[in-house]
């Protein structure tokens, strides 16, 4: 009975898998044709395999420019969170301060609250200290979006940890900067490849605040970059397949190769040790 509901359940998650693959297989396949048949004809196979298509789509698309400043966002974005929500993880799960369930709870209203609820204030605030069309104008919304979840995923992670450790540390003499930095962090190695992989991906594929404060071509990132592939009475629908086949591949390939420290780091903390 078990292995059937086990071989149900397998050829379930096959077929799903396999549907979310399809249109990844589409997009790319569609590069290789021309924009007649794509539209005539979208579900046919291409008759030839013309990989100048993307080297085209780089030069012409400047994907290249896009490329650079979705990275230096990416990873200045990345970077903070996980420095900021390493240590707030760690004080909120094992130091002991006045104040730390509000912060927990406005951790909670974080995750709620959409982009669009705080959307005009912001706009607001950064109209006024002049951070629109600069890097900072995303860098900053996007490490204070990624905040609270991280700082949750980590708490939680750090939950699970046996607390005679870091009391055999203190009892050592250890600091709690100490603890963080020689225990913790090492410790968390799963959690924080998780929430990394988490908030560069959320940064990475980002679209409605980089269209809205970011209007320098040359401060553009990929998700507002792809749209000189469009203009208003046509769009390049080859090089635009051949652009998000260029910009979508790394991001599988990343999560492919740390998926396995994606889902440690999601399940171990739903678990108390």
């Amino acid at each position: 009975m078990k292995s059937s509901v086990r071989l149900v359940t397998h050829g379930a998650v096959a077929v799903y898998a396999i549907l979310c693959l399809l249109p990844l297989l589409w997009m790319a396949m569609s590069a290789f044709k021309d924009n007649g048949s794509i539209s005539l004809s979208p579900l046919s196979l291409p008759t030839t395999l013309d990989f100048s298509v993307f080297r085209d789509a780089w030069a012409i698309g400047g994907i290249g420019q896009y490329a650079i400043n979705s990275i230096i966002v990416t990873a200045v974005s990345t970077t903070l969170v996980l420095l900021v929500s390493s240590m707030a993880g760690f004080a909120l799960s094992r130091l002991v301060f006045p104040g730390s369930r509000f912060i927990l709870i406005g951790m909670v209203v974080g995750l709620l609250l959409p982009i669009q609820a705080y959307f005009i204030a912001q706009n607001q605030l950064f109209e006024l200290v002049h951070l629109k069309d600069t890097r900072l104008a995303l860098i900053v919304p996007y490490t204070a979006i990624g905040i609270p979840l991280a700082i949750w995923l980590i708490k939680t992670y750090v939950d699970t940890m046996p607390k005679e450790l870091f009391e055999a540390a203190r009892i050592d003499g250890a600091s709690d900067l100490t603890v963080y930095r020689l225990i913790m962090v090492p410790l968390m190695r799963p959690a924080l490849v998780t929430v990394g992989i988490l908030t560069a991906l959320a940064a990475w594929n980002e679209f409605l605040l980089a269209l809205l404060y970011v209007q320098d071509e040359s401060l553009k990132t990929i998700p507002t970059g792809l749209l000189a592939f469009s203009s208003r009475y046509a769009t390049d629908y080859r090089m635009l397949f051949a652009a998000l086949t260029m910009v979508t591949l790394p991001l599988i390939i990343i999560y492919v190769v740390f998926n396995k420290r994606i889902v440690e780091g999601l399940t171990q903390g739903s678990v108390k040790g």
